[in-house]
């Protein structure tokens, strides 16, 4: 037990993207479907455990979006769909509502609901079937809270088949009436001090961009900056004000701290949050770093103070480990390793405070049981722990060991720069028509009413919304990319018609370059015997194996991509054969181990990458790349595998691979049918 104590703050991020169109309908449901799964459930889980504290961010296009739930039929084009019978919709909309359903993760939500996974994987559905399909993914996404607690759910999830109408309206009644509990249950438990609570400018801007876009480059002397930029400091303080607004109408005072969108900071921003009354904020570890010109993990640990302004600097690779890694894990198995995380960076010095901040809603349908056996393991045991105690970011601002910094370097938590938001040309592209549509506006002569003025501000306003930004590029990928961009251009679009003007002819066309989610995956074409030395030799040594591309797989939340790029795989009557592609010659190789897991049975291989390794029945080679043969005994009986790895040093988790999830191998695959002649 450490003789040091240790603060621990929580600090979940709640968002969703604006997906509100031009006539205001929210054009995708994922602000009610985390809201029936995640945004109750995730301060419920912790209330549960007297005592406890965390810190919740609610942005204002979730506060907006939630409270159109009042009407649901009118204000969500999903569920005045999925309202109707089978029957009454056209071809083109039984599609679209069946897209979305299909949308939902396979592992964890489709496949623990028998009846739903064999609904799931029919090519047609007859108008019962479709019933059955709409209710049961309804079901899947309702919480634990609603589970445990909600008869009407209890009584669905039992009979598993054969609904009709009335039961799909009788649960989007009641859910809609559980949506409407949940902004009041923050207020409740903010007014207990149970949590603090913040909130973000009013549609998630990246600030430093708005305030000057000459931020990119002070972040990265690469980035490129995109043509004729303009400032827009006067929407950066709007964006503010307008936030700290609607926050007083809906918890009934004034916030005391503020999530900068994206953790996105620069010196200016903050004095424009000191200026309006904010107390508090919070970054990312990379912008301390950076601040202080020294990596030294030893800094991390307690909160700082920047001209007035306290900061918290979340630990990247405990929340990541959050975020990205424990859903591979037992709820218990991960438990044990963050506490024990927890108790290594309490030895460090007599009293520390480290920040876990991270998404608070996209992350748990990746863990088994939306992460119950997680959170009830973890919020239990921290229950129970003398050293460690949970503290908010409002008790944070008031502790008296807090670190002070000179200046405060630009940057997010998305590798300390702002590149997820600028520099690629699709990006600097959506930004440029920002700027033109800005400097037509000012140039325009006419007269308009005071409604179309405003109009037009929200437009504006939403078009910086960073969440646009984040599908463009080559970083990021989502199957529902092209409709992120026309809501995009439909708000720019749309102040051009409220001034009865022809907009340009180019923002009627899209900014993103087709792509596909599957991209970043090909299964093996041949069997492959490639000879283990670590050195790419050839272009054909790893030709017909399958590979998964690291760098192209994605979340709403990214994260640090590790060292492995690429993983080649494939097999032969013998054995099993592995390559780990990326930056394998500048990996500090001291304690660094490679971990193979079989998830059929839960056995592990662990080899050392200080050094090669050969027996009968494994080989390891490093050089150019990490290559791997594994003997078939390993697998026994199985005919089918699915393996994991992780690169773990000294017990600290570097990277998880694949980032999907498992690696599956059938090893009966003779693959006659890619023969040819």
């Amino acid at each position: 037990m450490p003789t040091s104590s240790l603060n621990l703050c929580f600090f979940w991020h709640m968002h969703q993207p604006d997906y509100r169109d031009a006539k205001g309908v929210m054009t995708m449901p994922w602000v009610f479907l985390h809201a029936i799964k995640d945004y109750y459930e995730m301060p419920w889980l912790l209330s549960r455990y007297p005592g406890l504290k965390a810190t919740f961010n609610i942005t204002s296009t979730l506060i907006e979006q939630i409270n159109l739930y009042d009407d649901p039929l009118k204000n969500d084009y999903f569920l005045s769909l999925w309202e109707r019978h089978p029957s009454h919709l056209t071809a083109q909309e039984r599609a679209w509502l069946i897209k979305i359903c299909k949308s939902t993760q396979y592992e964890t939500m489709i496949r623990p609901m028998p009846n739903l996974e064999k609904l799931y994987n029919k090519e047609e559905l007859s108008d019962d079937e479709l019933i059955d399909f709409e209710l049961l993914f309804m079901l899947a996404w309702c919480g634990n809270a609603l589970r445990h607690e909600n008869n009407l759910v209890k009584t669905l999830m039992k009979k598993e088949e054969g609904f009709v109408q009335s039961d799909k309206s009788n649960l989007l009644t009641m859910l809609c009436d559980f949506v409407g509990t949940i902004l009041p249950f923050y207020a409740r438990l903010h007014k207990e001090g149970v949590i603090s609570l913040s909130t973000t400018p009013y549609n998630h801007p990246i600030l430093p961009l708005l305030l000057d876009v000459e931020n990119a480059r002070h972040a990265n002397t690469h980035a490129t900056l995109p043509d004729n930029p303009i400032s827009l400091q006067e929407d950066a303080l709007e964006q503010v004000r307008r936030a700290i607004a609607l926050y007083e109408k809906t918890f009934s005072s004034r916030p005391s701290g503020f999530w900068p969108a994206e953790g996105a900071v620069d010196e200016q921003s903050v004095a424009l949050y000191k200026e309006q009354g904010i107390r508090w904020i919070a970054t990312d570890e990379a912008i301390l770093f950076r601040s202080l010109e020294d990596n030294t993990r030893l800094h991390l640990y307690k909160p700082y103070r920047y001209k007035g302004m306290t900061i918290g600097f979340r630990d990247h690779n405990l929340s990541d480990l959050i975020g990205f890694t424990y859903r591979f894990k037992s709820g218990h198995e991960a438990m044990e390793h963050f506490m024990h995380s927890l108790e290594s960076i309490a030895k460090t010095q007599k009293e520390s405070t480290l920040f876990v901040i991270l998404d608070g809603e996209n992350a748990w349908e990746f863990f088994e049981n939306n992460a119950f056996d997680f959170f009830t393991a973890i919020y239990q045991r921290l229950s129970k722990t003398p050293w460690c105690t949970t503290v908010s970011m409002d008790e944070v601002s008031e502790m008296k060991n807090q670190g002070r910094l000179e200046t405060l370097a630009p940057g997010s938590w998305i590798n300390g720069d702002f590149s997820t938001w600028s520099g690629h040309p699709e990006k600097n592209r959506a930004w440029e028509f920002i700027y033109q549509t800005r400097r037509d506006v000012d140039n325009y002569s006419g007269t308009i009413s005071s409604e179309a003025e405003e109009k037009i501000r929200s437009h504006f306003l939403a078009a910086e919304c960073s969440d646009w930004f984040w599908w463009y590029g080559d970083d990021h990928v989502t199957e529902f990319a092209f409709e992120f961009d026309t809501l995009f251009r439909e708000h720019l679009l749309s102040i051009y018609w409220l001034l009865e003007m022809q907009p340009p002819s180019d923002l009627f066309e899209p900014i993103i370059s087709h792509k596909s989610s599957a991209s970043f995956l090909l299964k093996p074409q041949t069997s492959i015997s490639p000879h283990i030395d670590g050195n790419i030799s050839s272009f054909f040594k790893w030709l017909g194996s399958g590979y998964v591309d690291e760098e192209q797989l994605y979340s709403t939340m990214d994260r640090e991509r590790g060292p492995i790029k690429k993983i080649y795989y494939g097999h032969d009557d013998k054995k099993v054969y592995l390559a780990f592609e990326g930056e394998v010659a500048s990996l500090e190789r001291s304690n660094l181990e490679l971990k193979v897991i079989f998830e059929e049975t839960g056995a592990q291989l662990s080899f050392s990458l200080e050094r090669p390794f050969m027996d009968k029945d494994a080989q390891l080679a490093i050089g150019e790349q990490v290559e791997l043969a594994l003997s078939r005994s390993h697998f026994k009986a199985y005919n089918t595998v699915h393996l994991r790895f992780e690169i773990v040093q000294e017990e600290r988790i570097i990277q998880t691979m694949p980032g999907y999830g498992s690696l599956f191998i059938d090893l009966d695959e003779t693959y006659e049918k890619n023969w040819f002649v």
